[in-house]
């Protein structure tokens, strides 16, 4: 299975079991072997994966690590690991500290609760001395996949530790930036206004103007944000096919359209709900085949973006959630859930629907 595939999967695990994870040791083997099994090591194998790894470190004798990774013989990552859900706090990590810097093999030092992944080298500092930030942090649940070239540096198959150094500190203060942007975004900074108003306000700068420039600073950043997401979303539907008049007629109990009708508005959680949907299907059927289509009263996913094949409808606009499952005869049976992610506790029923349209092998886009 590729490796972005195994992560996929495994947060997928993840997600339906954390609430049952609370201890340190339960979250090692429930989350943390897994994801070096994602990374192709052979967590059974002393050789390569050394679970409460001991060394004396200066006048500290007999201290573990949750776990050492080994490539030919020299010792090459360590992992501490905190129960799930804890706060990860890299000033409290001096064990793994002291681990790394008495340790010239170590590269890459890790601190995790089985979610959330705090990588760390030497980059700021002298060989051998771990930064006291780290240069990525991967969180499993919300993936940043601009990420996965990186991790897949340190897998075991293509561990090119090397390369990931030199991208430690572009990592590093390109999460550094982004964190300064959002700031200022939030509450822009006192010289971000100034420098703003100077280029734009010939009068004198007094407390007034300044005061007046932080809010109109903060209002043109965020419609600039706006709409560039406008415009990738006006891209995004010229590329899209639109679909035939026979697709788009309203089905039964949908709301009635007037003339000048009221406008489909796809919500953030109908998106989440249809890449949930795309990722536990992923390994059942092509995700290129599963579209979303939304209408008044559901949005709608679909398999190859045929009404007839329906795989779940989400009825997300009222106060009550409800999913839409189809029977054999594909009658629909509306399911309350609480919140988005409970879509992922009807994945076998995702995935026999999408199985037996495939069976059955019927129907032709509409």
């Amino acid at each position: 299975m590729e490796f972005q595939a195994r992560l996929q999967e495994l947060a997928e695990e993840i997600r339906q079991a954390k609430d049952h994870v609370q201890t340190e040791e339960a979250t090692k083997n429930a989350f943390v072997l897994p994801f070096l099994q994602a990374f192709g090591y052979d967590v059974f194998n002393p050789t390569e994966v050394v679970p409460e790894f001991v060394a004396d470190v200066g006048l500290k004798k007999g201290e573990k690590v949750d776990f050492a990774i080994f490539r030919e013989g020299q010792m090459v990552m360590l992992i501490e690991c905190k129960h799930c859900g804890s706060a990860l706090d890299p000033g409290k990590c001096s064990q793994l500290m002291r681990y790394f810097n008495t340790t010239p093999s170590a590269r890459i030092s890790i601190l995790t609760d089985g979610v959330r992944y705090l990588f760390f080298t030497d980059a700021d500092n002298t060989p051998n001395i771990m930064d006291t930030r780290p240069f990525m942090e991967f969180d499993i649940l919300n993936p940043d996949e601009s990420l996965i070239p990186e991790l897949r540096k340190l897998t075991k198959s293509k561990w090119d530790v090397d390369a990931a150094m030199s991208a430690a500190a572009d990592l590093k203060y390109m999460r550094a930036i982004k964190s300064v942007l959002s700031n200022e975004l939030q509450n822009p900074s006192d010289e971000l206004v100034r420098l703003c108003a100077k280029r734009v306000y010939t009068g004198s700068l007094t407390a007034k103007v300044l005061e007046i420039f932080t809010t109109r600073v903060k209002r043109a950043y965020q419609q600039l944000i706006n709409e560039q997401i406008n415009e990738r979303l006006k891209s995004a539907m010229v590329e899209t096919p639109q679909p035939t008049a026979t697709e788009t007629q309203p089905q039964a109990g949908d709301a009635a359209l007037d003339a000048s009708g009221p406008k489909i508005i796809t919500t953030e959680d109908e998106i989440e709900g249809y890449h949930i949907v795309k990722s536990i299907l992923r390994r059942t059927v092509d995700p290129k085949r599963i579209v979303m289509r939304d209408t008044q009263s559901y949005c709608s996913v679909l398999l190859d973006d045929i009404n007839r094949k329906p795989i779940c409808r989400m009825h997300f606009n009222g106060k009550q959630k409800y999913l839409g499952l189809f029977k054999a005869d594909k009658s629909e049976e509306r399911v309350p859930i609480a919140s988005v992610d409970d879509i992922y506790g009807f994945a076998d029923r995702l995935k026999e629907t999408v199985v037996a349209y495939d069976s059955a092998g019927t129907g032709t886009k509409a």
